[in-house]
């Protein structure tokens, strides 16, 4: 994993002192027009632009559009269950699509954020089409689906709905799905742009910036996850997407609000086509030898050939994709074609995506895990004894001690952790990206073995004939915090590391990465349990019954994965 992150890092820092720092004297010195004069004025600008005090607003703008995704996620499985008439396993296995397809909505956000549209921008339509699809959530609930009013609170069932209803309500929650996916990736990087890397200050709040921006996130679902799940767990579901909506309009107008302080980046070109044009170049020169790195294909001057990206110095990994930026006599004898020949840098860019892959596949394992709070514990708790005193706490809202985790482990990793083995280690950042993945991974393997214990308690004292087990829902804690604290390590390192090894010119999608990996992960869970449904149903039956152990066998299957994968 060294040779993966020094040339990169390394390449980073060099294209820096070039590209950054002298790059707009260069510039002005051989600018011909009054274009080019307004262009380093504007790039100067946007470099005293950022810092903290605007990323402060990205945090909140975070926090708020979370609050609104949560306050229709948390519940949405009860919500197909007791609204919509849908069985269990039909409800976790759609909304493990569901969830699935929000975070592959990020590899489109991602793509247009670094190609066409900029941070901002993107950020700017995805969230009205998350608001626009919240305003049509609240409409078809209230107006279609919620009849009588009240009902959908596990004891007053509700008339079955119309199918315009149902249309909308499936149409509403795809756009949400589609604007929020869209914008996460997105701001995520919008936010690390507000810190120049140049300045070893701004770097170090770089590096803290991904740790405060997943506290946001759980930060915002906090409420979500406590008071309005509250409110749609005994059928006022419309108040609960209603007060979604607001906190996402509120999110969307305090994010226009700053745009006068926030540090903007230029979008980078289609990374699709320059991908491509390396291995092209690479196929069309197979047959002869990569020439040495300095005789190799590069620009003159600090300017790259990837538009608005720093240049990438040359790694001798996957050195085969190096023929793309040999130089043969017929390239000499003809006009610069990039399908025949390509630079250093851009043939740098395609190895760092082959370099993510590896990586980002062992991640998928983990989110198998992540999911299991929106689907499977949700109804596993919801079967338990639920009752604490005179109050009937909502099985969803368990998620409650995930989110306090979070926060806790949090402050534990950036204020303790991180000094304490950043002094043993000699490394500033306390643990490498990488180290803390692999921690994520065994405490989420931790998870689900505390999972799989209750699981086993509460079959014991399932009441005859009857689907609720007389065990208290606050055996589910353990198997809430551990993944909570296995977030920690695991999301946000991801989202640093992904951000961190991407080249300038697709810095949304590396931290699109970490959000498609979730996106997997939810396809994967539906697949398992498809497959659970099929070896454990009994007398033909086909239901995923959570009076049964199939909740057992399921966490049998994600054990051994955990383990490998963590080693």
């Amino acid at each position: 994993m060294a040779t993966m992150e020094s040339p990169n890092h390394h390449a980073v820092e060099v294209a820096e002192e070039n590209n950054i720092h002298e790059a707009p004297e260069i510039e002005r010195k051989n600018s011909k027009n009054k274009e080019d004069e307004q262009r380093i004025i504007s790039y100067r600008t946007a470099k005293r632009s950022g810092g903290w005090k605007w990323t402060f607003v990205l945090l909140a703008n975070q926090a708020l559009a979370t609050l609104a995704f949560f306050g229709v996620g948390v519940n949405l499985v009860l919500f197909l269950t007791r609204v919509l008439g849908q069985n269990n396993a039909d409800a976790a296995n759609n909304v493990s699509k569901w969830t699935g397809t929000v975070y592959l909505f990020s590899l489109i956000g991602a793509f247009l954020s670094d190609s066409y549209w900029g941070c901002y921008l993107t950020c700017t339509i995805f969230q009205v089409i998350f608001v626009v699809g919240l305003v049509l959530l609240s409409l078809s609930s209230w107006l279609f689906l919620i009849k009588p009013k009240g009902c959908g609170d596990g004891k007053t069932n509700c008339t079955p709905s119309s199918i315009v209803g149902q249309i909308i309500f499936f149409l509403s929650i795809y756009m949400v799905a589609l604007g929020y996916g869209g914008h996460q990736p997105t701001l995520a990087t919008f936010g690390a742009d507000q810190f120049d890397e140049s300045k070893p200050k701004e770097r170090s709040s770089k590096e803290a910036f991904f740790c405060y921006f997943y506290f946001a996130l759980n930060f915002g679902s906090l409420f979500s996850n406590t008071v309005l799940v509250y409110y749609e767990d005994n059928g006022q579901w419309t108040i609960g997407f209603v007060a979604a909506t607001g906190a996402a309009l509120v999110g969307l107008v305090s994010f226009l609000m700053g745009s006068t302080g926030y540090r903007y980046s230029e979008p980078h070109g289609n990374p699709l086509p320059r991908v491509a044009q390396v291995f092209v170049a690479a196929f069309r020169k197979w047959e002869i030898s990569p020439a040495r790195a300095e005789n190799l294909y590069e620009l003159e001057g600090s300017e790259s050939a990837i538009k608005g990206s720093r240049k990438i110095l040359h790694s001798n990994d996957f050195e085969f994709l190096d023929k793309a930026a040999t130089i043969i006599d017929k390239d000499l004898n003809a006009p610069k074609n990039p399908w025949n020949l390509c630079t250093v840098s851009q043939v740098e860019e395609a190895k760092c995506v082959l370099k993510l892959i590896p990586i980002w596949l062992c991640t998928i394992i983990y989110s198998v895990i992540f999911t299991q709070m929106a689907s499977l514990f949700v109804e596993q708790g919801d079967v338990m004894d639920t009752n604490v005193g005179n109050f009937r706490l909502p099985a969803a809202s368990m998620s409650v001690f995930d989110i306090s985790s979070v926060l806790i482990c949090t402050g534990i990793y950036r204020q303790i952790l991180v000094p304490v083995a950043g002094k043993l280690s000699g490394n500033p950042k306390g643990l490498t990206e990488l180290q803390r993945m692999g921690a994520g991974l065994v405490i989420g393997l931790l998870a689900m073995i505390a999972a799989g214990i209750t699981e086993m308690e509460r079959l014991k004292r399932v009441v005859p004939h009857q689907k609720k087990s007389t065990l208290s829902v606050m055996y589910q804690i353990p198997q809430y915090v551990l993944v909570g604290a296995s977030e920690v390590f695991m999301y946000v390192g991801q989202l640093e590391f992904f951000n961190g090894q991407a080249p300038d010119g697709i810095k949304s999608f590396g931290s699109s990465l970490c959000m498609a990996s979730i996106s997997f992960g939810n396809y994967v869970s539906s697949l398992l349990v498809n497959m659970v449904m099929k070896v454990t149903a009994k007398g033909g039956g086909s239901r995923l019954d959570t009076r049964g152990s199939k909740y057992g066998t399921y966490g049998q299957i994600l054990f051994p994965h955990c383990w490998v994968h963590s080693r």
